[in-house]
């Protein structure tokens, strides 16, 4: 309070996770009538903090997520370079392969030995290591406790508590599904992704554009690339992912007042219209759905269905737009 009180303009506060009591202080100096200044609080995102930050601060706020690199600030020629490596700062500009794949072992390691204890997470460091990297193999897949749980030998509610700890530092996405009121038998549990490539590749042990293209997760590795750029880039309300059980299923919908668009990631030279994107025009009555390709060229397929390359998000008019 005595440091804080007499200051006035932008006041920028880093790693404030290390004295989450600061949010009390804020709290009183923001109300002050006589107060002229504004607080930028920075640091590693924790769940509980967030929470304390929102509880303690309520009405008083604006929370701004950051995620790492995105094609908007590389470039459209970036986008190979982005994949492999990932999007956190000091791993994409390494100077060879071999530093960005140390920065990202030791990243892991010290956000699972540090930065969890001192959020006050006490989970074993090596079970949660071994989840990690069983998780990643289910990337891009709809998630189910029981199977990782029998792998690892402990209780479903113990892999999922596991689950909310990387959710909460914003290093694995749930990307929960979108319910459309129709008979047929929907999805109802999230999809799961790793939201670094560069982490996920890591995790999977591919070290190279070489072992990359040849990895068996390679269609799944360029979904969550995409899906991650558009998050982070295209203005919306709501994002879910559309599955049933009859195998018809959407990447992603963005919502953005009333408006729905379906999204498609395809890692295919010439996309074409699939059953599943007809049935989701169908059924969830879309305003339109976007294929996003790792191709050059943009093409309708249909009235509502139309292809875009991925280089495309680079771009403030990157032709997805509500």
């Amino acid at each position: 309070m005595t440091a804080l009180q007499s200051l006035s303009g932008l006041i920028v506060i880093d790693e404030i996770q290390r004295r989450p009591n600061l949010f009390e202080v804020l709290r009183v100096l923001v109300d002050h009538p006589a107060s002229k200044a504004r607080y930028l609080i920075l640091g590693s995102a924790s769940g509980d903090l967030l929470r304390q930050s929102s509880e303690s601060l309520a009405g008083r706020t604006e929370r701004i997520t950051m995620g790492g690199f995105t094609l908007g600030v590389l470039g459209r020629d970036s986008i190979e370079n982005l994949w492999l490596r990932g999007g956190f700062p000091l791993s994409y500009l390494a100077n060879n392969e071999q530093s960005s794949s140390i920065w990202r072992k030791y990243f892991v390691q010290s956000l699972i030995e540090r930065d969890f204890p001192q959020w006050g997470i006490k989970v074993s460091a090596v079970a949660l290591t071994r989840f990690w990297h069983m998780l990643a193999h289910y990337h891009g897949q709809i998630w189910q406790a029981s199977e990782p749980a029998r792998s690892l030998g402990i209780s479903q509610p113990t892999v999922r508590h596991y689950l909310d700890i990387l959710t909460d530092a914003m290093m694995i996405r749930q990307l929960q599904p979108y319910y459309a009121n129709i008979k047929k038998r929907q999805v109802k549990s999230p999809k799961i992704y790793i939201r670094d490539s560069g982490l996920l590749h890591n995790l999977l042990g591919i070290d190279s554009s070489i072992s990359l293209l040849r990895h068996p997760k390679v269609g799944a590795s360029w979904e969550g690339l995409v899906v991650e750029q558009l998050l982070l880039t295209v203005p919306h309300d709501e994002s879910f992912f559309w599955a049933t059980h009859q195998q018809a299923e959407i990447d992603l919908i963005l919502r953005r007042g009333d408006r729905l668009i379906g999204i498609e990631c395809k890692r295919e030279d010439a996309p074409k219209m699939t059953t599943s994107i007809k049935n989701a025009l169908d059924d969830l009555e879309l305003s339109e759905v976007i294929v996003v390709y790792p191709g050059k060229k943009a093409y309708p397929i249909s009235e509502n269905v139309r292809v875009i390359p991925a280089t495309s998000l680079a771009e403030a008019n990157s032709g997805i737009d509500f």
